[in-house]
């Protein structure tokens, strides 16, 4: 089972992106972020077409949406939404595989630019979302494999510049604790980390505001894909698509593809 998770940055913009990708790489299912699409426009057909025709779909006017678009059959029943934003933003979609595994596809606040909850709201909305998903971790039960733009970079090798970032908002050290702690809730298995080890570099978005990013490099790793300690022998490889980055007009984000065996 080939699982991807990619911040789309637009989906009705780069369908052609999109279409690109899933016809050359073939995975069983696609989690979006940030699709930016309310229910009634997201381009459900269109991903029908291309085989994907078990969806789930949780989107709002301009901003933020998740979607899991697969393959593979889930039942409709088992679809839910959590609102750790507390506002009603279309921030998380999650999903019932038949093998019993539940599947969370999440868009964690980007924070603002401000890291101080007094100074700016939206970064104290960013730490608040993190601690109810630690306390919605803290009680799983069934194996999870979590995904989604987490807008976090935790490691120094997960970001171009450990000391000029650590004042910038996405590796800050209150946001790394929260996410350590979010990882430690439920002894999540960091996919990326597990298959490339730090200091390896690793990242998944690069800036728009840079001319050149392959010359500058001047990456973070934003996006994630964890497991349930109890689906440890079930992985299979990791991998992170840089060269999508380079093609015209992309989302800032790159697409994650974890691959499981579940056979037997």
């Amino acid at each position: 089972m080939r699982i991807v998770s990619w911040n789309i940055n637009s989906v009705r913009a780069r369908l052609a992106h999109v279409e690109r990708f899933l016809k050359e790489e073939q995975p069983d299912i696609l989690c979006l972020q940030e699709t930016k699409a309310t229910n009634g426009v997201f381009p459900s057909r269109f991903f029908y077409d291309l085989g994907y025709i078990h969806q789930a779909v949780h989107g709002q006017p301009g901003y933020n949406g998740v979607a899991i678009l697969s393959r593979i059959a889930f039942s409709p029943a088992e679809i839910t939404s959590h609102d750790w934003q507390n506002n009603q933003e279309a921030r998380h979609i999650g999903i019932t595989l038949e093998n019993g595994v539940r599947l969370e596809n999440v868009y964690i606040p980007a924070g603002g630019d401000i890291p101080d909850r007094d100074l700016n709201p939206k970064f104290g909305q960013k730490l608040d979302f993190i601690s109810r998903m630690i306390e919605w971790s803290s009680h799983l039960e069934q194996p999870t494999i979590l995904v989604g733009d987490f807008n976090i970079a935790p490691l120094e090798s997960d970001v171009w510049s450990h000391k000029q970032l650590l004042k910038v908002v996405s590796h800050t050290p209150i946001e790394v604790d929260h996410l350590s702690r979010l990882q430690a809730s439920h002894n999540w298995i960091d996919l990326g980390r597990h298959f490339y080890p730090a200091p390896e570099r690793l990242y998944t978005w690069w800036s728009y505001r840079s001319k050149d990013w392959t010359k500058s490099d001047r990456g973070r790793r934003l996006d994630h894909m964890w497991a349930s300690p109890s689906l440890v022998d079930h992985l299979v490889g990791h991998k992170v698509y840089e060269s999508c980055r380079s093609w015209i007009k992309p989302s800032d984000h790159v697409p994650l593809l974890t691959e499981f065996s579940f056979h037997g």
